[in-house]
């Protein structure tokens, strides 16, 4: 048990390093080879931020424990709004002025209400899987397309100045990218088997694992970046990295995971989770939308989003207890 706690402590901490490594040396390596500083966030941060989602999922449906893989990416996309965006507005209000992360918000609603739709029968088939990923590779391709025909653009400029801080050495940057990588793997490895472990252990089911421990780590690299975004008053990047991991976390860590290994889900995912997910959605485009005015996430409403947080969570834990 104890060795347990300690593989997901220290799988966590790694999977949190090792995703920064890669996305700095993803980032770093795509500017050194001229890629759009716009491409650059949108492609490689916005996946990278995603990887630890990916890798604990994809191996756990690998493995066959679809409550890990599911847990871990709608907890994922529960913590982002309620946990990360809560704490990051009590911080400092949000500002919601870009037009390309503005458009996420409708995109969002909409990925989500088709999540739910796949979930209503209580399984991701492969058939849903296929359509998950083709509806992310759709709206990359179509973001990327867009944000490529604005020759400025306030996102892509945070970004270019981001990477221009530090002088490129690209062979550095590549072993960082490629070691990065392999510990994203064995990391991941480290965490679910932990995670497992746990479950098995305190006769708890792998969904609640993979919802509250789980969930809560691999979403630790978005809390790291939305918070230091904010402290610099850089809005767009601390609310498009919370929407774009969750737009990535429900089309394609389930799509990936789903491909894998069909994956069943028990009524309370549909019930409980789905609704919790889905209500923060609608919330969120709600009150961050500004359907007269700039959309704006005041401290009162990221009060009340962490309240939410900490209420779903001790749904979670209270019947177990």
């Amino acid at each position: 048990m104890t060795l347990a706690f300690l593989a997901v402590a220290f799988g966590l901490l790694l999977l949190v390093w090792s995703a920064d490594r890669f996305v700095g040396g993803s980032a770093s390596t795509a500017r050194y080879f001229g890629m759009p500083p716009l491409l650059i966030g949108m492609v490689i941060v916005g996946f990278g931020t995603s990887m630890p989602e990916m890798m604990v999922s994809a191996l756990a449906a690998f493995q066959g424990n679809p409550g890990i893989a599911l847990g871990n990416e709608y907890g994922s996309n529960i913590t982002n709004i309620a946990l990360i965006l809560g704490v990051t507005a009590l911080i400092k209000p949000i500002m919601v002025h870009s037009h390309v992360l503005r458009k996420e918000l409708p995109i969002l609603t909409a990925v989500t209400a088709l999540a739910a739709w796949q979930l209503r029968d209580g399984e991701i088939s492969r058939f849903d899987a296929i359509v998950l990923l083709g509806v992310f590779a759709g709206l990359m391709g179509w973001t990327i397309w867009q944000g490529l025909q604005k020759k400025q653009d306030s996102f892509a400029n945070e970004i270019k100045e981001e990477i221009d801080i530090h002088t490129i050495l690209i062979h550095k940057e590549i072993f960082w990218l490629i070691t990065g990588l392999v510990f994203l793997i064995f990391s991941s490895r480290i965490l679910v088997w932990g995670a497992v472990e746990i479950a098995h252990t305190l006769g708890v089911s792998d969904l609640i694992i993979g919802l509250t421990i789980v969930a809560v780590g691999t979403s630790l690299p978005e809390l790291a970046s939305s918070v230091i975004a904010i402290r610099k008053g850089e809005h767009d990047i601390a609310l498009g990295n919370v929407l774009g991991s969750n737009l990535f976390n429900t089309l394609a860590v389930v799509g990936i995971a789903g491909a894998i290994r069909p994956m069943a889900a028990g009524p309370e995912v549909f019930n409980r989770d789905m609704f919790a997910m889905a209500g923060l959605t609608l919330s969120l485009f709600v009150i961050g939308y500004g359907f007269r005015k700039p959309g704006r996430i005041n401290r009162f409403e990221g009060a009340a989003l962490l309240f939410c947080y900490v209420f779903y969570t001790a749904c979670l834990i209270i019947p177990i207890l």
